[in-house]
């Protein structure tokens, strides 16, 4: 409650977290700018008929020249857990730090595992439509399985990081939860790295898949405050923010 005489200020709720009800247009633009991004690299592959780059092919190059141990083994590990049931673990456990009561925290576990589910629908979608052949299976260093434009692993475990970002950053207060934040972005882009090391993608799908993912959770913020009401977040009174003074 606001001490006598003093002028109304926010409640402990509002000072939690970062400032995620960004405006909508801002939001909007991101995703636009995501989306062209995402659409220009496609453009560059769908003329070439899916034929690798230069870069492309220097990257995998050097892949299958330092490909020793331990490096492998732990890029085999640490790509498996891009794809399954981890990414959608990190989506639980996002609605289960962003909301506050049982119901709250039911309310936004469902909508983050729903909103990863229906964008890997969509980037399944899109690999089908372009259909691009995978780097030479003698180059493989993992089992794979499908088209390779964008990639799935980086596509999701980029979705499932910025998920986990979103229900952190709703839990903590400004700035305590940057260094979790950096530490989901390292595993995001550890996971999309091995993709190309191992051989079973372009590095042209890997960033695909980052700016698809990047266009997706921007549209995915516009929904926050249906998954997590003002009402709702660590820290607000049952009866609404507005009631307290």
């Amino acid at each position: 409650m606001t001490p006598p005489g003093a002028p109304p200020g926010p409640a402990d709720g509002a000072r939690r977290g970062p400032r995620l009800g960004a405006p909508p247009l801002r939001l909007l633009r991101a995703a636009a700018l995501g989306a062209a991004l995402f659409a220009a690299v496609a453009v560059v592959m769908a003329v070439r008929d899916g034929a690798p780059l230069a870069p492309e092919r220097a990257a995998l190059h050097w892949a299958t020249a330092h490909r020793g141990e331990p490096l492998r083994s732990l890029a085999t590990a640490l790509t498996s857990t891009g794809t399954g049931v981890v990414p959608y673990l990190m989506a639980l456990l996002a609605g289960l730090l962003a909301g506050r009561r049982a119901g709250g925290r039911i309310r936004a576990a469902l909508a983050a595992v729903l909103v990863l589910a229906v964008c890997q629908a969509l980037r399944y979608g899109l690999m089908e439509l372009f259909a691009r052949p995978r780097p030479p299976v003698a180059d493989w260093a993992a089992r794979a399985t499908g088209h390779s434009f964008p990639s799935g692993h980086a596509t999701t475990s980029a979705l499932a990081a910025g998920l986990l970002a979103w229900g952190v950053l709703h839990h903590t207060r400004p700035g305590a939860g940057r260094g979790w934040c950096a530490l989901l972005a390292l595993w995001a882009v550890g996971v999309g790295l091995t993709r190309v090391y191992l051989g079973v993608h372009w590095a042209g799908d890997v960033l695909a898949g980052w700016l698809l993912a990047a266009t997706l959770l921007a549209l995915a913020l516009l929904l926050d405050p249906l998954a997590v009401p003002p009402t709702d977040r660590p820290g607000s009174s049952p009866q609404g923010l507005d009631m307290i003074r």
